[in-house]
């Protein structure tokens, strides 16, 4: 079955993404960061193993010569988070017989191939992948069937805490559920001064 990462981007526009980074660091730099950043993860993250989509906002960013015009690209569309990723999963892969789905987003400036790598053989027995993150979150989220998700999955999260990952799992009972490789991601200036 194909292979499908999905990677969520956000125009690089000031006061528009990494927001609680740019309250520190400024929100030009901020976006600055995350523009360099996503374009050194889309070249890092390229490989034959997987095709790679990109899901952006807002909408009007899916003709944006921002990023690479080789590489799909899907609206996310409205909703919260936890709505945006779940559509993202069932459409990224449509027409390609709904394979493997992994779902990043592009602030984790640690993430490699070996991982997303690791994360789609975790789907090979499982039914759900997550990457955890070192603040409680995770980095990845990777279903077998992404067209076949439960209707409550995301329901109930609390995004932005250490209760992200505890809560998605709750809303996948029945699930068997695989733990990868566990990464940081870029929050705040905190996080990018432990990078360094």
């Amino acid at each position: 079955m194909p292979r499908t990462l999905v990677i969520m981007l956000k125009l690089p526009q000031a006061g528009r993404v990494k927001t609680r980074l740019g309250r520190d660091l400024g929100m030009v730099d901020a976006a600055w960061w995350f523009r360099h950043q996503s374009a050194r993860l889309l070249r890092r993250l390229r490989d034959p193993r997987w095709r790679i989509v990109l899901a952006v906002a807002p909408d009007c960013a899916v003709l944006s010569p921002v990023w690479p015009t080789d590489l799909p690209r899907l609206a996310q569309g409205r909703g919260d988070l936890g709505q945006r990723m779940a559509r993202m999963l069932r459409s990224a892969n449509a027409g390609l017989l709904g394979g493997p789905t992994c779902l990043i987003g592009a602030d984790i400036p640690g993430i490699t191939r070996d991982h997303i790598a690791r994360a789609f053989n975790g789907l090979g027995d499982h039914d759900a992948v997550f990457g955890p993150a070192l603040d409680g979150g995770y980095w990845l989220i990777g279903l077998k069937h992404p067209r076949r998700q439960p209707p409550g999955l995301f329901s109930r999260v609390r995004w932005s805490s250490e209760h992200a990952l505890e809560d998605t799992l709750a809303t996948l009972p029945g699930y068997r559920i695989a733990l990868t490789d566990r990464l940081r991601d870029v929050d705040t200036v905190a996080d990018l001064q432990k990078l360094t």
